[in-house]
């Protein structure tokens, strides 16, 4: 059974992926990972297979509310915006993964939006 839980993941993720890739070449993606406590984004330069920016809500300087809830989401999507402004990057592509754009994920991309990065 969670075999094929995991399978049809990568299979959303794969096909999130490849319909990213070929409509925004040359931009970096902007990529979340959402686990049941804690949420994290980076922002990743395809070309070169480099991370350029990174936050989580592992990071004991951003003071973050207890849990894994929107609230911290929020804090990590403001984190890696002002992060990615700082380095002089404001356009990316968001890249969901497999996870759908629903609660977390989209809090981190609203607040994301809304302190400076365009996608």
């Amino acid at each position: 059974m969670a075999s094929k839980k995991l399978d049809l993941f990568r299979r959303r993720r794969s096909r999130v992926r490849y319909k990213l890739r070929t409509c925004n070449k040359g931009r970096l993606r902007l990529s979340v990972f959402r686990s049941n406590r804690h949420i994290s984004a980076q922002l990743i330069d395809d070309k070169n297979g480099t991370t350029l920016v990174a936050a989580s809500s592992l990071e004991r300087s951003l003071e973050l509310p207890r849990g894994s809830n929107k609230a911290a989401a929020t804090v990590v999507g403001t984190a890696i915006a002002e992060r990615a402004v700082g380095k002089g990057i404001t356009t990316c592509y968001f890249d969901r993964g497999g996870y759908s754009y629903h609660g977390r994920v989209k809090a981190l991309a609203d607040a994301a939006r809304g302190n400076g990065l365009t996608f």
